[in-house]
């Protein structure tokens, strides 16, 4: 296997004296360069549009335009700003070489023109050129790695954070699940230590309900949890109240800042009616019996000596006394 030969640098020679067009080109071309050249200002403008070289030879007193209005209009394009351009001519004063680099000119040779001389220098600003460009190259490829890594970082982010939803959602009712509802018990348990405020619990137990799953269905049964995980969801008021599937049968709603009063009180007896009115589906039976739950209602003020589990057996013994 080959390597694929580099290719030579292209170079735009602008002088309006032939002689030197024919020594310079010829000069370059027996260094494996391409030349073109260019005879006044305008044509080299034109050259450098519509293909811009590696690098200009430009003669600074040229007719009609010279090579510092030329270097200028060059530089006023965003097309041929970057090439770096040589500046040839008979003129040595000092003032000369000044302006020569403040109109955007890499360098000065003063002619007569000494052919090491030339060609050194335009090695020179060729390879500078060269590493100017793997630099701009190395640099816009960073910054797609970064732009390209940033974005898998977000997807990876966006993932983890459904992720984390759906490990803190119950796969039927789609409202928080016991892990989160654990969570979220033993945060609010912590703040309301410190704030001395009040936490109240309501338990929901549904009656009978592996009778119904047993008789109607398990695709009836899921309509049934998810029907009812909705009533007690929209009437917790999240995000500060959380409700949650507590376990097959058993819904919990916490209540950060509340007591077991009387609004409360009327709260769980809406979760309990409106429940006891839902549509439900009944595919194997002719006549439709309503479902019914249990509720337990239980609030306290969090010491530092006491813990979560003593408000959720609170509620746990107030739901089972409704049942019997």
């Amino acid at each position: 296997m080959t390597d694929t030969p580099v290719p030579k640098a292209s170079i735009l020679i602008v002088d309006d004296t032939p002689n030197n067009l024919r020594f310079l080109s010829t000069m370059l071309l027996e260094q494996g360069y391409e030349v073109r050249k260019a005879v006044n200002g305008q044509m080299a403008l034109r050259s450098a549009q519509v293909e811009p070289p590696d690098l200009i030879l430009l003669d600074i007193r040229m007719p009609d335009m010279s090579g510092y209005q030329v270097c200028q209009n060059l530089k006023a394009q965003d097309t041929t700003k970057a090439i770096p351009i040589i500046f040839l001519s008979a003129l040595d004063e000092e003032k000369d070489k000044v302006t020569a680099f403040e109109v955007g000119g890499v360098d000065y040779i003063s002619k007569p023109l000494q052919v090491l001389e030339v060609l050194a220098r335009v090695k020179t600003h060729l390879t500078l050129r060269s590493q100017q460009q793997q630099l701009i190259d190395q640099n816009q490829r960073l910054q797609e790695e970064v732009k390209a890594r940033a974005t898998a970082e977000l997807a990876l982010q966006k993932a983890n954070q459904a992720l984390q939803r759906l490990a803190n959602l119950d796969s039927v009712t789609h409202i928080a699940n016991r892990r989160r509802f654990d969570e979220y018990l033993d945060l609010c348990w912590q703040q309301a230590i410190a704030t001395q405020e009040p936490l109240a619990i309501i338990l929901c137990e549904i009656n009978g309900f592996e009778h119904y799953e047993a008789t109607q269905g398990s695709q009836a049964a899921d309509e049934c949890l998810r029907s009812m995980g909705w009533v007690i969801n929209r009437l917790a008021k999240p995000p500060l109240d959380l409700a949650a599937r507590y376990s097959d049968t058993r819904f919990a709603a916490l209540f950060p800042g509340r007591t077991a009063d009387l609004a409360l009180l009327q709260l769980a007896e809406q979760i309990r009616q409106e429940i006891q009115h839902l549509t439900l589906h009944f595919p194997h039976s002719q006549e439709a019996q309503p479902i019914t739950v249990s509720l337990g209602v239980s609030s306290m003020v969090p010491t530092p000596d006491s813990n979560a589990s003593t408000l959720m057996d609170d509620a746990d013994r107030a739901l089972h006394q409704a049942m019997t």
